[in-house]
């Protein structure tokens, strides 16, 4: 395995692989999610290339960009472990080399619901940065959490409106045995907040948009942010949609999943 920082490094390096090459996207703190986007990517092409990055333009004011766990010497293990062959490891100053951008990825109304509404300019911050990285990378396939439900459309569509040369696949999200989603931010969950936040997996497996939002409102420790039924692509409120998303605090920490129907 490759570790790579330097913009130059990553081009050798990606030179240097053969066949198909995959993509995975990732801001660090990894945990079994991102293994199994990992094992996808592998099974997806030849080559794996991940990025860790924590991108500061997708943190609003009052987020957690400092608080943001940073473990990079195990989260190299973990990629070598699952087949990672190289593996960029950027600063802020070579992603963003003349500071914070001009021009940027904007989310258009799909960046303003929902998540978008409750983090202003996160999406928009997002796509930035998956379009560079994706420009950076050169992959013909590019692998991201069906967890992130929001921000896998806006990348979908990104790729779509913007003809930029990339498969873009989803991966199943990857949950504890009692249904908990797995997260970087589950480390800031007590084992009180954590017993909790079961609650939002509870209230997806109801499929009823007003059944969960009562579970969730009789839960102590929760403070529901939304619970709705929207079309996964456009994340407009469908009562016929195919994904039910939710979106809570639990104590200080902000968790988010979500249902696709189709697939149960």
């Amino acid at each position: 395995m490759i570790v790579v920082a330097k913009r130059d490094e990553l081009a050798a390096a990606r030179d240097g692989l053969s066949g198909r090459v995959a993509v995975v996207m990732t801001m660090g703190a990894l945990h079994e999610g991102h293994a199994e986007l990992v094992r996808a990517a592998r099974r997806a092409a030849d080559s794996v290339v991940v990025t860790v990055f924590v991108n500061p333009l997708q943190f609003g004011a009052g987020e957690d960009l400092d608080r943001y766990p940073r473990t990079l010497e195990a989260d190299l293990a973990l990629l070598e472990r699952d087949g990672a062959d190289v593996v960029f490891t950027p600063t802020p100053d070579v992603v963003y080399p003349d500071g914070p951008p001009l021009v940027r990825v904007s989310a258009g109304p799909l960046g303003e619901v929902l998540e978008g509404a409750s983090r202003p300019g996160h999406f928009d911050g997002v796509l930035t940065v998956v379009c560079k990285l994706l420009h950076l990378t050169r992959p013909d396939v590019a692998l991201f959490g069906q967890k992130d439900a929001q921000q896998l459309a806006g990348i979908r569509r990104m790729v779509r409106d913007l003809d930029l040369p990339v498969d873009v696949r989803a991966v199943p999200t990857v949950r504890e045995p009692d249904g908990l989603a797995l997260s970087s931010r589950n480390r800031y969950l007590s084992e009180g907040e954590r017993t909790s936040a079961l609650a939002l997996s509870r209230a997806l497996a109801l499929r009823d948009v007003e059944a969960g939002r009562a579970l969730l409102a009789a839960e102590p420790g929760v403070e529901l942010d939304y619970l709705d039924r929207v079309d996964s692509s456009t994340f407009t409120d469908d009562p016929d949609g195919d994904l039910i998303v939710v979106a809570a605090r639990v104590g200080t920490t902000r968790l988010i999943d979500n249902l696709l129907l189709a697939e149960g």
